[in-house]
């Protein structure tokens, strides 16, 4: 509306326009301020249209980006590309994928943005998955006994499109008590049926007139050009969305095809260059890492990857598991007991002492039976050490109700497995091997290390997480190293109001993490503090550094003559940065190796940031982390600050090889994840010391 109503005004502006909605930027000066006048066509209302000149663009200003985006964006419109969400797509040379009942619609991310280097253009393929099938035939085939259940637990914080104007919207809830039929108002004042809007504007007849409708809640945002915030609730026929994204259940069997990405780049309808933009000899590998155990140590390889030697060598300390209790469906009890034969065979070697559990067959698989099960144990049995339950699918109620009562309401260290997992026969060795592993650090064992040369240090990961159904509110995972060699963690969890991103409870948490370092590791605070702050955005990292660093220097202020030096990271995963290598057989596949660095010329002129690829990418391309060093009164330098990161990705003990972030923040993401999806509340204080989350 907003476009329309300007094309009627070229005769003032002129020809040459890039119009986002918002901002206009014109080749030409006009008065200061020009008052036009509009009629909206949907009401035939008077609109009046303000053009006031805010700033003069240099060329070489930062402030020109956004303005170089918008005809980027209107060339890709130009060349018939529909956008979609942010990125630019072409459904005319889509992919029928009929075996699969999917359709791939081949497009381009892209960006236009200034750095160390320059200007640049940024592009990456990109490729949106639809379904064939529209959100009401995946709703047809629920089981109609317990169908409400099932279609919210599928729906609701998945992503639909509307093929009618090529947008995408969260679910956020199903309005069970709306339908087609249902009126609403329009913005001249007048109601209208769903079925009939449709009709009237779409030219699309509703056929379905009972089906409920999907709600959709959109971010708060400003009104351009003012303060007032947008609020109100979009509702979607379930008839005319569809599904996007691989279903969860074809992940697991979908083949994956491998496809010449930089065969789809030279397919750009913009020509561009194709020389590398940074040579090979530019890019620094750091050194490969060597993985500490109980006696012996060894290097990862150039796959980062130790994934035999820590099953067959002591982990650095076991816990004993004297007593603990395996209980599980009495259909089930053949497996339960492969399962504990097999974890005898294999605990040996790995240095873990294992008793006979107390095993507890049960007549029925549901919850209630669980759950009294397990409270009849833990207040029977008072040096109880480990829950363990098998249950049969993946139900994630039970989950949540042995979970809650485990870390909430008697803290125990649990583990849940799914009967799936130790059926296969051929895989129950390896199978069994992982879940001591997992076992033992849930209990407080420590499983490896990495040599760290910075004495004095403390590493903090933090997370936040947002539940998708909004209802709720978000969680942030705090998680700190209290021992010098990095095997001994503290974790807290605080509740914010929902989709709060900063943290207003900084202080206080930090609080408890230095008071515990103080009193349990040799009566001594850390003189190094490394904050790895996870899920920040770009247009966020400046309140970042104006709001969660000065409450960390408020807190380090409230010891008496303390005064740590600190760095503070942020850690971004979705980047649009993507790195490829041309030597055959780099890291595999044609893909860098584990322990790449980039550190210039695509990097910010404003920040210390970094790219790393710290994990073995088999095929396919290679998206980094990157790294922004918003504080660093440690001195560490952008080579030892990029060591550290690097070593830390080696620490995430659920996986026995490297992972694309620092331990640490993982940790924080796996806490803040169980607390927001499954307990809802704050673990007990008994479990803070242990891994219990993995």
């Amino acid at each position: 509306m907003r476009f329309s109503m300007m094309r009627e005004h070229l005769p003032t502006t002129g020809d040459v326009v890039a119009f986002d909605g918002c901002m206009l930027y014109l080749p030409v000066k006009l008065e200061d301020v020009v008052v036009l006048q509009s009629v909206r066509l949907t009401d035939n209302e008077k609109i009046q249209i303000t053009i006031q000149m805010t700033k003069i663009l240099a060329p070489n200003s930062d402030l020109v980006i956004p303005f170089y985006n918008v005809v980027l964006r209107r060339i890709m419109k130009m060349l018939r590309l529909k956008l979609v969400g942010r990125n630019h797509y072409n459904p005319e040379n889509a992919v029928i994928l009929k075996q699969h009942r999917l359709q791939v619609w081949p497009g381009y991310e892209t960006c236009i943005k200034s750095t160390d280097g320059g200007l640049y253009l940024s592009v990456t393929v990109s490729h949106k998955f639809l379904r064939n099938d529209s959100v009401l035939d995946v709703m047809n085939t629920f089981n109609r006994e317990n169908f409400r259940d099932e279609c919210t637990k599928e729906l609701v914080g998945s992503i639909v499109i509307t093929l009618y104007n090529n947008r995408t919207y969260r679910v956020d809830n199903i309005e069970w008590e709306k339908s087609p039929r249902d009126s609403f108002t329009l913005m001249d004042g007048s109601t209208t049926t769903f079925a009939d809007y449709y009709s009237k504007n779409y030219g699309i007849t509703i056929k379905e007139l009972d089906q409920p409708l999907l709600l959709h809640r959109p971010k708060e945002r400003s009104k351009p050009g003012g303060k007032q915030l947008i609020t109100g609730e979009i509702l979607l026929v379930p008839e005319l969305c569809f599904m996007t994204g691989i279903p969860d259940k074809m992940k697991k069997d979908f083949r994956v095809m491998r496809v010449n990405l930089m065969r789809e780049l030279k397919d750009f309808p913009l020509r561009i260059r194709t020389t590398p933009l940074v040579q090979s000899d530019c890019i620094r590998i750091l050194p490969g890492e060597s993985i500490c155990l109980q006696s012996s140590s060894f290097a990862t390889g150039s796959y980062a990857s130790w994934a035999r030697e820590v099953v067959s060598n002591p982990s650095i300390s076991s816990i004993p598991l004297n007593v603990w209790v395996l209980i599980f469906p009495h259909r089930c009890g053949q497996q339960a007991e492969e399962l504990v034969s097999t974890f005898h065979s294999v605990s040996r070697p790995m240095g873990v002492h294992l008793e006979q559990p107390i095993r507890v067959a049960l007549q029925n698989n549901q919850t209630d039976t669980y759950i009294k099960a397990i409270q009849s144990w833990l207040t029977s049995e008072p040096k109880l050490q480990l829950v363990v339950c098998i249950v049969v699918g993946n139900r994630e109620d039970l989950y949540s109700a042995i979970k809650k009562l485990c870390c909430v309401k008697h803290p125990v260290p649990s583990q849940v497995i799914c009967i799936n997992t130790i059926s296969q026969n051929l895989r129950l060795r390896s199978i069994a091997q992982r879940l001591l592993l997992q076992i033992n650090a849930k209990l407080g064992g420590e499983l490896w290390t990495v040599s760290v040369p910075l004495n004095d240090l403390m590493v903090v990961g933090v997370d936040v997480h947002h539940n998708p159904s909004k209802t709720r509110r978000s969680v942030m995972g705090l998680v700190a190293s209290v021992n010098r060699v990095l095997t001994r963690w503290y974790s807290t969890v605080s509740f914010q109001r929902s989709n709060e991103e900063l943290i207003s409870g900084f202080r206080c948490f930090s609080l408890m993490h230095f008071v515990l370092f103080d009193t349990q590791v040799n009566h001594s605070l850390p003189d190094k503090i490394v904050v790895y702050r996870d899920g920040v955005s770009e247009t966020q990292l400046k309140v970042v550094e104006q709001h969660e660093i000065p409450q960390l220097i408020t807190c380090f202020k409230s010891f008496t003559n303390y005064e740590p030096k600190l760095t503070f990271v942020v850690v971004q995963k979705h980047c649009s940065t993507v790195m490829y290598s041309t030597a055959r057989g780099g890291g595999g596949g044609g893909t860098p190796p584990p322990g790449t660095v980039l550190d210039h010329t695509v990097t910010s002129k404003h920040w210390l940031d970094f790219f790393l690829i710290s994990h073995h990418i088999p095929r396919g391309r290679a998206v980094p982390t990157r790294y922004v060093a918003l504080c660093n009164t440690t001195n560490l330098t952008p080579d030892h600050l990029q060591r550290l990161t690097f070593k830390l990705c080696h620490l995430y003990w659920n996986w026995m090889g490297t992972i694309s972030v620092p331990a640490p923040c993982k940790y924080a993401h796996k806490l803040a994840y169980l607390a927001a999806r499954y307990l809802h509340a704050e673990p007990g204080i008994q479990l803070s010391q242990q891994l219990f989350f993995l």
